[in-house]
C-alpha cells in the first residue's frame, strides 16, 4: 500500500495545506514547480491547480462565492435583454393599436431598442477599458432601471421610442462588460461554459417575457396592458443594481493598467476561501522592453494590423447572425398569427386584437424553449469541441431551418403548420447552439486585455447593425416580398456566416486572457 495521503477532497487538501503539513502540496501550473514568492500573472491564480509533491494532481479548486455572485449578477443583463426585446413582440400589436402606428412606425418599434444596443455596446461598452469593469457594470443597470420606469408612464410615440432607445443603450454597454466581468474571474478550462450559460438567460428572458405577456394579457384584456408587461421588471432590476456595488474589480483590467498591488487585493477577495487558497498573492506586471513602443488602446489599437482578423471574425459572422435571430425572433408572433391559422382575419375591436395575440405568444413560447434547448447543449460542448466548430454548424443548422420554414408557403393547413414549426424549431435550436451563442463568446476571447472591452463592444454593435436592419426592415418586407423569399433571403446569409466563421477562424477554447 502507498504511504502518499490520498487527496480524498479539495477541502481536507486545503485544510493539511493551510496547517502547515509538510510535503503535501505545492503550488504548480503545468507541472511546473514555483513558489507563491515568485511572482504569477493574474489567470495564473485563479486557473491555479494544486498537486502533491510528486507531480500527481489534486482535484481542482472549486469557484468561489464571489465568483458565482459575478456571475448571478451577470446573468441579469441577458435575461433583461431577452426578455424586454422578445417582449416587445407581444406587446406590439397593443402599442400599434393604441398609438395608432403605421408600418414605419411598427418597424420603429420594432428596432429602437436594437438601435440603443448598437450604440451603447461600443460607446458605452468600450468605457469598461478606461473606466474598470466594475463602475460601468453598475452604471448601465441604472440607466436601464431610469429608462424601463420611465416606458410605463410614457404618454405617446416619440417617448416610446426614446424609452425603447435608451433600455437598448443600457443593454448594448452590458454586451462587453458582462462578458468580461465573467470570463476575466473565472478559470480558462470552464469560462466557455460560464460565459454561455450566463448568456443563455437571453434565452430565459425571452421565454419568461413571452409567459409573462401572455399572463398580463389573459388577467388584463386591454390596449393598456403593454405598460404591466415592462413595469413588472423594475423592482428585480433594482435588486441586480445594488449587489453590483458589492463585487471586486477586474484584476486583469488593473494589471494592465499598471496597478499591480489593487490587482492583488481585488484578486484576493475574488479568490477567498475558507481555509485560504492560495495564502499569498504577488502578481508579475509585464514592463515594457527596452525599445519597445507602447501599445496602442481604444480604437486605434483595435485597428490595428495583428487585430484584424480577430475584428473580422468576431464582428462578421455576428452581424450576419443578427440577420436572423431578431428578424425572426421579435416577429415570430405576427409570422405565426399570419400563417398558422385559427387567428381572427381583421381584428373588428379589442376582444379579436388580444384572442390574436395570444394565440401567437403561446406559439412563440413555444417554440422558444428551444433556445432555452439550444444554450444547453452550447454550455455543454464550447469548453469540450470548441468555439469554432460549433459556430460553423450552427450557422448550416440555421439555414436548414429556415429552408424548411420557407416551404410552408406552398402548402396549407397541417403540412403548412408544421413545416413553419419544424423550421424555426430547428433555427432557434441550432442558433443558440451555434452563432447566437458562440459569437458572443469569440467577442470577448480574442482581442487582448486593454482593448477587449473596445474590441467586443464594436463586434456587438456591428452586429446590432443586422439585427436592427432586420427589426425595421421586416414589416415592409414581409409586406412587399412575403414571408419565403424573406426565409430564403436569411438561408443564403446564415451560409455567408459559415464561411466567413472558417476562413477567418481563431480558435480561443482554454485560452488564457492574460495579456496587454
Amino acid at each position: 500500500m502507498s504511504s502518499k495521503p490520498q487527496p480524498t477532497s479539495l477541502g481536507l487538501l486545503l485544510q493539511e495545506f493551510a496547517t502547515g503539513t509538510e510535503g503535501i502540496v505545492m503550488n504548480v501550473v503545468d507541472k511546473e514547480v514555483r513558489t507563491e514568492a515568485d511572482g504569477h500573472s493574474v489567470q495564473h491564480y485563479i486557473d491555479e491547480h494544486p498537486y502533491w509533491a510528486d507531480g500527481t494532481a489534486a482535484p481542482a479548486p472549486q469557484m468561489t462565492a464571489m465568483q458565482w455572485r459575478i456571475w448571478s449578477l451577470s446573468v441579469a443583463g441577458k435575461f433583461f435583454e431577452g426578455l424586454v426585446v422578445f417582449m416587445t413582440g407581444v406587446a406590439m400589436p397593443l402599442i400599434a393599436k393604441e398609438f395608432g402606428l403605421n408600418a414605419v412606425q411598427h418597424g420603429m418599434v420594432g428596432s429602437a431598442s436594437l438601435f440603443g444596443i448598437l450604440i451603447g455596446a461600443s460607446a458605452l461598452g468600450s468605457l469598461s477599458d478606461r473606466f474598470g469593469r466594475k463602475r460601468v457594470f453598475i452604471f448601465e443597470i441604472g440607466l436601464f432601471i431610469a429608462f424601463l420606469a420611465m416606458i410605463v408612464f410614457t404618454p405617446n410615440f416619440s417617448w416610446l421610442i426614446v424609452c425603447l432607445f435608451g433600455m437598448g443603450l443600457a443593454l448594448g454597454c452590458d454586451y462587453p462588460t458582462a462578458h468580461l466581468v465573467i470570463s476575466e474571474s473565472t478559470p480558462s478550462r470552464t469560462r466557455g461554459g460560464l460565459v454561455l450559460s450566463a448568456f443563455g438567460f437571453q434565452a430565459v428572458g425571452a421565454l419568461f417575457g413571452t409567459v409573462l405577456g401572455y399572463i398580463i394579457l389573459t388577467l388584463d384584456p386591454s390596449v393598456g396592458a403593454w405598460r404591466w408587461m415592462y413595469g413588472c421588471a423594475i423592482i428585480p432590476a433594482l435588486a441586480v443594481f445594488a449587489g453590483r456595488f458589492f463585487i471586486p474589480e477586474s484584476p486583469h483590467w488593473l494589471a494592465v493598467s499598471g496597478r499591480e498591488r489593487a490587482a492583488e487585493t481585488e484578486l484576493q477577495k475574488l479568490l477567498r476561501r475558507n481555509p485560504l487558497y492560495p495564502k499569498t498573492i504577488s502578481i508579475n506586471g509585464r514592463r515594457e522592453k527596452h525599445g519597445e513602443r507602447p501599445h496602442a488602446t481604444g480604437y486605434r489599437g483595435l485597428f490595428q494590423k495583428q487585430n484584424r482578423r480577430a475584428l473580422i471574425l468576431a464582428s462578421v459572422p455576428w452581424f450576419l447572425q443578427d440577420l436572423g435571430t431578431y428578424g425572426i425572433g421579435i416577429f415570430t408572433p405576427t409570422i405565426l398569427a399570419a400563417t398558422v391559422g385559427h387567428q381572427r382575419q381583421h381584428a373588428q375591436n379589442i376582444a379579436d386584437l388580444v384572442h390574436n395575440d395570444l394565440i401567437a405568444a403561446k406559439g412563440t413560447a413555444l417554440l422558444d424553449v428551444l433556445l432555452l434547448v439550444g444554450i444547453v447543449a452550447a454550455v455543454l460542448l464550447a469548453d469540450r469541441i470548441g468555439r469554432i466548430r460549433l459556430q460553423v454548424f450552427g450557422f448550416v443548422g440555421c439555414a436548414a431551418g429556415l429552408f424548411i420554414a420557407a416551404q410552408a408557403g406552398a402548402y396549407s393547413g397541417a403540412t403548412q403548420t408544421a413545416l413553419i414549426f419544424t423550421g424555426f424549431m430547428l433555427f432557434n435550436f441550432m442558433t443558440n447552439l451555434g452563432p447566437n451563442a458562440q459569437t458572443y463568446l469569440i467577442a470577448g476571447e480574442v482581442f487582448p486585455t486593454r482593448i477587449r472591452g473596445t474590441g467586443a463592444g464594436f463586434a456587438a454593435s456591428f452586429a446590432k447593425i443586422g439585427a436592427c436592419l432586420t427589426a425595421f426592415l421586416f414589416p415592409v418586407l414581409l409586406a412587399d416580398i412575403g414571408t419565403t423569399a424573406l426565409l430564403y433571403a436569411l438561408v443564403a446569409t446564415s451560409l455567408v456566416g459559415a464561411l466567413v466563421t472558417f476562413f477567418f477562424r481563431i480558435e480561443t477554447k482554454g485560452i488564457s486572457l492574460d495579456g496587454n
